[in-house]
C-alpha cells in the first residue's frame, strides 16, 4: 500500500481544529470550525472519490478519538465515508492507548513506529490513509514514508494555530498530480514526493 494524507489547511497554513470549536482548543486556540462554511456538493465530491480507494486507515491519537466518538454511530450502509471507516482495518498510532473499541482497530507505534508503518506499507492493497492526524503526519514526512499528500486550502486566514509545515521540516520536493477548486473556493491541489529540493539562482 502507499500512503496518502488528505490534510485542512488554511491560506496561513493552520491546521487545528477544522472540524468544529471544541475539537482542538490546545494553546487557547478559539477558531475552531473554520472549514464547515465551505463544505459544499464539491468538497463532498473529492472526499467520497478519496475514501473509495482507501483499503485501510492509519490515524493519530487525537484524530482516533474524535473519529471513534462520532462514526461508529453512523450506520447508513450507503454513507460512503462512514461505511468504509467502520469496515476497513483502522491503525492508530499511540504509545499511551491501552484499548480500542472501535471494530477492525489496532494500535501500533508502541516500541518502533517507522517500523510498524513501513511493515503496514508492504501489505497489499492500494491506499492506507491518513485524514488529518497531523502530528502523526510530520513524523511520518520527516521519514519519507508518506507518498501523495491532497492538501485542501480554505480561503481564510487566521492568524494563529498549530501549521502544518512547521520549523525544521525535511526538505523534500513535490511533482503537482491534480488540482481541482470548489465552487465555495476551496483549493484541492495532490502531489507526489519527488525527492530532494534542487537549487539554483537568476
Amino acid at each position: 500500500m502507499k500512503i496518502t494524507l488528505t490534510q485542512f489547511l488554511t491560506l496561513d497554513g493552520v491546521i487545528q481544529g477544522p472540524g468544529g470549536p471544541e475539537e482542538d482548543t490546545s494553546g487557547g486556540f478559539t477558531h475552531g470550525g473554520w472549514s464547515f462554511p465551505y463544505g459544499d456538493e464539491d468538497f463532498i465530491a473529492f472526499v467520497t472519490e478519496v475514501f473509495d480507494r482507501a483499503d485501510a486507515f492509519l490515524l493519530g491519537r487525537g484524530t482516533y478519538d474524535i473519529f471513534a466518538s462520532y462514526w461508529p454511530k453512523m450506520t447508513d450502509p450507503a454513507d460512503p465515508i462512514a461505511s468504509r471507516l467502520n469496515s476497513l482495518p483502522k491503525y492508530v498510532a499511540s504509545t499511551t492507548l491501552t484499548g480500542a473499541d472501535w471494530q477492525g482497530t489496532e494500535i501500533i507505534g508502541r516500541e518502533d513506529l517507522v517500523k510498524d508503518v513501513t511493515a503496514l506499507k508492504e501489505r497489499p492493497g492500494r491506499e492506507l490513509q491518513l485524514h488529518g492526524s497531523a502530528g502523526l503526519a510530520q513524523s511520518l514526512l520527516e521519514h519519507e514514508l508518506i507518498d501523495t499528500l491532497h492538501l485542501l486550502t480554505f480561503p481564510v486566514v487566521l492568524g494563529t494555530g498549530k501549521r502544518f509545515f512547521a520549523d525544521g521540516a525535511l526538505p523534500t520536493a513535490f511533482r503537482h498530480t491534480g488540482s481541482r477548486t470548489t465552487s465555495k473556493g476551496v483549493a484541492i491541489n495532490s502531489y507526489e514526493r519527488d525527492g530532494r529540493p534542487e537549487y539554483g539562482s537568476y
